[in-house]
């Protein structure tokens, strides 16, 4: 009897009822469509690259991998305005959603003027951070000079991406994923075309290489900007919020100070966590550019099989969150848990079609037979972790809802930092140790990490209102 009722205990804790995952397919199926989308439009970019030239696509790699911390501190920014929004949103207060829009403005707007000025001010040495003494002297400088005029013309796209975020993130928060994810498609699109005409010259357009890359996912960056902004004002009825928005730059003294003191751990965050996965492929670049190459394939296609744990980490900010605004407390404890398991299960499905799959994708690419090599097994160290990479994704998501940012600071940055860097450096710089078996060991560690974070959720410290503390 005892085994029965734990039996239904255990299914009374991670399994919901119909009509609790009629919700979140309903939060969830947008952002996963989108981020397919977005994800298979990325592949097909990296593949057209990679058909250029290794040296390219490494060149490309890189500048991502810099761009990749802006994008994230953006994220991150606006996360901590986004908790309190998502909570004003549960207790139904559009003023309130409203302040938080406009924060989110000045924390952009400071984010974007500070990349400008360091990518403008260190481009070389940032990218050349990342060719290794191995390389012959040829290579690292068409490497370089690749990267440049990169980075050159994506930096004009930081404007658009950010102002896209700014409205996007504020939609999401009072429960609209569809146009969020309509724009993106559009964008995606967009992109694609382009980068096929451009890259490749087609049909009377120049042959651009990388820049034409780059001058495509710009274009697409405007695109996305301007339908989901005009898209919003005209229903501004529906998202009310949008009415008055720019009408003053009023915001509570209280909860600006509020939103910087829980906000600032979250975008100092998302800058020491996209920065030490930096640091990470420097580590595993100190193999050579060719690990460089596989590490992108890699990332690239596992992005495709991550989308459903990385979409269901918005269904615990979202769910959770509003919950709590509006004091379901035992509501939100459950809604974690269950989301939770069902990410996990989920993935175990993908995590199974990633490792079966591994062998074929990185065929499509135009590069040396050992760079795929290299990227297939790399691909099957990522289908073995992915169950444990999304139930820590869910982890940080649930711990963040309740605004414990300085425990998600530690949990995930510090962990980053504190762990996986200095292993990552020992392994590349004071071993032989080949890439795979250093890639497995630093992936790895992503163990301790779930342990760590399982027991914080149980725990209880992420559960609390915000907005009325």
């Amino acid at each position: 009897m005892s085994q029965l009722s734990l039996g239904r205990r255990m299914r009374r804790m991670f399994i919901g009822d119909r009509a609790f995952y009629e919700k979140v397919i309903a939060i969830v199926l947008p952002i996963i469509v989108q981020n397919t989308i977005s994800n298979v439009v990325s592949l097909l970019d990296n593949v057209m690259v990679g058909r250029v030239g290794t040296l390219e696509m490494s060149a490309v790699s890189i500048v991502n991998q810099l761009l990749f911390v802006f994008y994230l501190c953006i994220f991150g920014g606006l996360a901590g305005a986004g908790i309190f929004a998502t909570q004003y949103a549960g207790a139904r207060d559009d003023e309130g959603v409203r302040y938080c829009f406009r924060i989110k403005w000045l924390i952009a707007a400071a984010m974007l003027v500070f990349a400008c000025v360091i990518f403008l001010a260190l481009p070389r040495q940032l990218i050349g951070l990342y060719l290794a003494e191995g390389t012959s002297p040829e290579d690292m400088q068409k490497t370089l000079a690749f990267g440049m005029d990169y980075l050159l013309v994506m930096l004009i796209g930081l404007l658009p991406f950010a102002v896209a975020q700014i409205y996007a993130s504020t939609l999401r928060e009072v429960g609209e994923t569809r146009v969020p994810m309509i724009a993106s498609i559009s964008a995606i699109l967009i992109n694609l075309i382009f980068n096929y005409l451009l890259i490749f010259g087609k049909f009377g357009f120049p042959q651009m290489g990388v820049t034409g890359a780059a001058v495509a996912t710009v274009i697409s960056r405007y695109v996305e900007m301007l339908i989901i902004v005009v898209y919003t004002h005209i229903k501004h009825a529906q998202y009310a919020f949008i009415e008055k928005a720019y009408a003053s730059l009023h915001i509570p003294a209280k909860l600006l100070k509020d939103v910087f003191t829980r906000g600032m751990p979250l975008l100092v965050n998302e800058f020491f966590w996209s920065s030490g996965m930096a640091v990470l492929l420097q580590c595993y670049s100190v193999r050579g550019l060719d690990v460089v190459a596989a590490c992108n394939i890699a990332s690239t296609v596992s992005n495709l099989f991550k989308v459903v744990f990385l979409s269901m980490g918005n269904a615990v900010a979202i769910m959770v969150g509003q919950s709590l605004g509006a004091n379901r407390i035992e509501e939100a404890k459950d809604t974690a848990w269950k989301l939770m398991a069902a990410s996990v299960a989920s993935n175990l499905v993908m995590s199974v079609l990633l490792f079966a799959l591994s062998p074929v994708i990185p065929q499509i690419y135009n590069t040396e037979p050992h760079v795929r090599h290299m990227a297939m097994q790399m691909l099957w160290v990522v289908a073995i972790m992915m169950p444990v990479y999304s139930a820590a994704h869910c982890c940080y998501f649930t711990l963040r809802s309740g605004g414990r940012t300085v425990i998600t600071f530690i949990f995930d940055s510090g962990f980053t930092w504190g762990i996986c860097v200095p292993v990552a450096y020992a392994l590349a710089n004071m071993t032989q140790l080949a890439i795979v078996p250093l890639y497995f060991a630093v992936q790895a560690l992503e163990l301790i990490k779930i342990i760590i974070g399982i027991y914080l959720v149980h725990k209880g410290v992420w559960v609390r209102n915000i907005i009325e503390a």
